[in-house]
């Protein structure tokens, strides 16, 4: 029998990665990828030329069957009517918007007699944003950001004629349209701004899709970008094929074509390649860190940290995430000039509390809490503790301890968690391993590092071709399971300095 394979494509904030993989079993076949410049406005050619490397990498995609594409969330891309870019995509990180999203949360305040002073109308807003959508505005979410473009650069918003987000924009040009281009010889016909397509996990994370009626808010869309006439993605079912790819770029040697899957956000795609199930929590450590969990139904915080995002698969994913995630360890290595394994060593030395120092790691502004303007501070440094292993230590405590506030932020909201699953580039830090059970308060699975937003990809684009049910079940293989005794002081020192900066 012909192996058949399928493609998983990440396009993170970092760079792209193309896993292909049997499309039975999950098994790596090739891989490829290739970094994106650093920053937070990127201009999206690059995420193409990107592609273009990794794809090359990987061996190509000739033989490909189907592939899915996984992307970091809320990034803004703005298209003429002629499918070029208008500026470049302000990405996730990018916290220039944080007054935008102020405005947009007082435009739905409402009057109301009873909430007269100014942080009860700003949290009456914040709810029926909520309400809306799931979701409060912050300066992350592409409302704010296509806000931003009307207030700051109006001749550019007046160019646009659609809007999309970095996953759609990649499955849009992997199918062949766009503007003409040396790097896609066989555009097609049309510029196709019509067949552009997503999905619900991305599209929750706009501020203007509502997950439980699968419907655009386009009365938000005009709020934020006085006007409603922009085209926008269709929201597809999430094994739905959206369009085919353009022979030229994958699917040549495969009859009938390669199928391109709806895609999805990142850490959705990451939750469908761990196979996670109601009761999981993952913990992603990347750029940014991420708690999100599994629930089959959707979830209102109307305290607004949570954000109630849709999952890959028909459920939902609620979903708390601090922008700085596992940099406040490369911080941490790069102010005592050492490398991970040093910095580690250094972490162990010390004891837990790190002999009173604390750090309140938001070195650039914070997503959860919402403080998009704060810095990185440090507590309790006295002329005895003051040493290289102290420091360390709080540095790795910091970041644990933000990723509790996630936690327990999803918790709160009657989220059973049975199982924590840690990931991401920071999850092979031994410093963060040998820390997580005391500080999460809790046993932490550690899955086997893997690629698991490309994983997750794959299987979509498997589960479409199959046109069955359900995705194919695919074993995940487990490292370790860590184990510690929970420390709560750290934790509670840590809340008390956090809370002295509200």
């Amino acid at each position: 029998m012909k192996q058949i394979l399928v493609a998983g494509i990440d396009t993170s904030t970092q760079s792209t990665k193309i896993r292909i993989t049997d499309a039975e079993t999950g098994k790596l076949v090739r891989f490829g990828q290739a970094k994106h410049p650093e920053g937070t406005s990127i201009h999206p050619d690059r995420w193409w030329e990107a592609f273009l490397k990794a794809k090359e990498q990987a061996g190509g995609l000739d033989d490909v069957s189907a592939l899915s594409v996984g992307g970091q969330q809320h990034g803004m891309v703005l298209l003429d009517k002629q499918g070029n870019i208008v500026r470049d995509a302000l990405l996730w990180n990018d916290t220039r918007s944080a007054p935008e999203a102020a405005q947009l949360i007082e435009s739905l305040q409402g009057k109301s007699e009873k909430n007269t002073d100014k942080q009860s109308q700003t949290l009456e807003g914040k709810r029926n944003w909520v309400r809306a959508v799931g979701l409060s505005p912050v300066a992350s979410f592409t409302v704010t950001k296509i806000a931003w473009v009307v207030n700051h650069e109006p001749e550019l918003a007046n160019k646009v004629a659609a809007i999309c987000l970095p996953h759609d924009w990649l499955s849009w040009r992997i199918a062949g349209y766009g503007p003409s281009s040396s790097s896609n010889p066989s555009n097609r016909d049309t510029i196709g701004l019509d067949k552009l397509f997503t999905d619900r996990s991305d599209a929750s994370g706009t501020g203007y899709f509502d997950s439980t009626t699968n419907n655009y808010r386009r009365d938000l869309i005009k709020l934020a970008f006085g006007r409603d006439d922009v085209i926008l993605p269709k929201v597809l079912n999430p094994n739905e094929i959206g369009a085919y790819a353009d022979p030229e770029i994958a699917g040549k040697n495969v009859a009938g074509g390669c199928l391109i899957a709806p895609g999805g956000a990142d850490n959705a795609m990451a939750a469908l390649g761990l196979n996670m199930g109601i009761g999981d929590v993952s913990i992603s450590l990347g750029t940014s860190g991420v708690s999100a969990a599994v629930c089959q139904t959707p979830i209102y915080d109307m305290t607004t940290a949570v954000a109630g995002f849709a999952d890959c698969t028909g459920h939902w994913l609620p979903l708390a995430c601090t922008i700085n995630g596992s940099r406040i360890i490369d911080a941490g290595c790069k102010a005592l000039s050492v490398d991970y394994e040093q910095f580690a060593n250094l972490s162990a030395q010390s004891i837990p509390g790190a002999q009173g120092i604390t750090l309140i790691p938001y070195f650039d502004g914070e997503r959860t809490p919402d403080r998009p303007n704060s810095t990185a501070s440090i507590y309790g440094l006295t002329l005895a503790n003051t040493k290289p292993s102290n420091i360390a230590r709080a540095f790795t405590e910091g970041l644990l301890c933000s990723q509790r506030d996630c936690l327990e932020l999803i918790k709160s909201l009657g989220v059973t968690v049975k199982k924590i699953l840690l990931i991401g580039g920071g999850a092979k830090s031994s410093a963060i391993r040998a820390l997580a059970p005391s500080i999460l308060g809790s046993d932490v699975t550690l899955p086997k590092t893997d690629e698991y937003v490309a994983i997750g990809a794959a299987r979509q684009a498997a589960w479409t071709l199959s046109g069955k049910e359900y995705p194919p079940i695919w074993q995940n293989e487990i490292e370790t399971t860590l184990s510690g005794e929970p420390n709560e002081e750290i934790y509670k020192k840590y809340l008390h300095y956090r809370n002295l900066e509200k």
